[in-house]
């Protein structure tokens, strides 16, 4: 009869450390879509951005551990679910790039409003997660400001906005894998799993495209790679502590960093 009073305040203060961790990871996003818009509008090609997102991140995997580690590292309970998560991450990493050409910070994050709903609907079924009436109409209202921040059939749609969307849905994908394999390998295997897939596909293509970066798109680089390390590191950690439904909406609050950074950075006024 006690056991439920006894755990809500455990239960209640994982839940809180979930949220600040997403919400830690949405401000480190923030950081590599700008880092990773900047590099491109000095020249690096989209496709060699997106290689050292990833295969600078695995090299961060091994940096940071002891080589004793790495044999415990590299191996996964679950390795074809793992490859499947990394493909995820690979295809929304590679399409939101892409979209970033075209559009603002601040646009690609709007149409990633969309990414709670997905997840919600997702978590159920999927994750045996159950979401009440008042988060799923919370979650409603969000994607509501997708469709006014996009205007699908209006004169001012933009053809990129697709790109933002097929984004979306591999994102959420790799969410809610991210949720499921949770406790099956460690945060670190995990982390360096979902930087695999990203790296060995590109690899043999980065040469055919390759640009020598000047310094300030070398640093832009770095932090393409570190932050990107590290935001899915602490996207692993939250989902550790709380169910998906219940985390997915607080990435909304990334809409705040990315208009803080797109309009001094690059004059996109929302």
């Amino acid at each position: 009869m006690s056991a439920t009073p006894t755990h809500a305040p455990a239960q209640r203060a994982n839940v809180m450390t979930g949220v600040g961790l997403v919400v830690m990871a949405m401000f480190t996003f923030t950081l590599v879509d700008a880092s990773a818009k900047w590099a491109m509008r000095q020249g690096v090609p989209t496709l060699e951005v997106v290689w050292v997102r990833f295969a600078g991140a695995m090299i961060l995997c091994f940096l940071t551990a002891a080589p004793s580690q790495w044999r415990g590292m590299i191996h996964s309970n679950r390795p074809w679910m793992q490859a499947l998560r990394s493909a995820f991450l690979f295809g929304s990493t590679m399409l939101n790039f892409l979209a970033l050409q075209s559009l603002q910070l601040a646009e690609t994050m709007s149409i990633q409003f969309s990414m709670p709903l997905l997840v919600a609907l997702a978590a159920g079924p999927v994750l045996g997660e159950r979401i009440g009436p008042r988060r799923l109409i919370a979650i409603l209202v969000g994607f509501v400001g997708v469709l006014v921040v996009t205007q699908p059939g209006a004169a001012g749609f933009k053809p990129a906005a697709l790109l933002s969307v097929a984004g979306v849905f591999c994102y959420s994908s790799y969410i809610i894998t991210t949720r499921l394999l949770s406790r099956a390998d460690t945060p670190r295997t995990a982390l360096l799993h979902s930087t695999f897939v990203g790296a060995v596909a590109l690899t043999p293509t980065v040469p055919s495209v390759w640009v020598w970066p000047d310094n300030g798109a070398m640093v832009a680089l770095g932090a393409v790679a570190a932050f990107g390390a590290f935001g899915h590191w602490l996207i692993i950690l939250a989902h550790r502590h709380a169910p998906a439904a219940t985390l997915a909406p607080f990435s909304y609050v990334q809409i705040v960093f990315m208009v803080g950074a797109g309009w001094p950075v690059f004059a996109d006024a929302p």
